[in-house]
């Protein structure tokens, strides 16, 4: 192999298209555009879902639901977890430490799915009104 014989591989290099450059060129006159319109003259497009001039589809559809960023915030630990932590102190970072509630939750409340055998005493967790009686019917406290 010599240096003035190196080419790039078949098929990699390719002429850039010249049009508009007369009837021999076979992409003369028009250029490709076809005939007329909108999108045949220099500059002249329109914005991305315009319809021409039709209601367009995110106009004609409903508009419907709405999620709050402040969910991710929220957190929620059912009593079946709370007995299964097996712990009787219990507040936010240690939720976050075994892994019950996700790091960015600022806001946890313990809802009543299951039973709860153990007395348990929360620190700054909420809890649901039926959540709150069951707590406090085996000797547990929220503050």
């Amino acid at each position: 192999m010599e240096l003035n014989g190196i080419k790039p591989a078949e098929g990699a290099k390719h002429y850039k298209r010249r049009v508009g450059r007369g009837i021999g060129s076979g992409i003369g006159k028009t250029a490709g555009r076809g005939h007329k319109g909108q999108k045949s003259r220099a500059g002249g497009y329109h914005k991305v879902g315009f319809e021409g001039g039709q209601m367009p589809m995110q106009r004609r559809l409903p508009k419907r639901g709405f999620k709050s960023q402040l969910l991710k915030f929220n957190a929620e630990v059912t009593l079946t977890s709370l007995e299964k932590l097996g712990a009787t102190e219990v507040n936010l970072v240690l939720l976050k430490q075994v892994g019950l509630v996700g790091e960015l939750a600022r806001v946890v409340k313990i809802i009543k799915t299951g039973e709860l055998t153990k007395a348990v005493n929360l620190t700054g967790i909420g809890a649901t009104a039926a959540a709150k009686v069951a707590i406090e019917a085996v000797g547990g406290s929220l503050a």
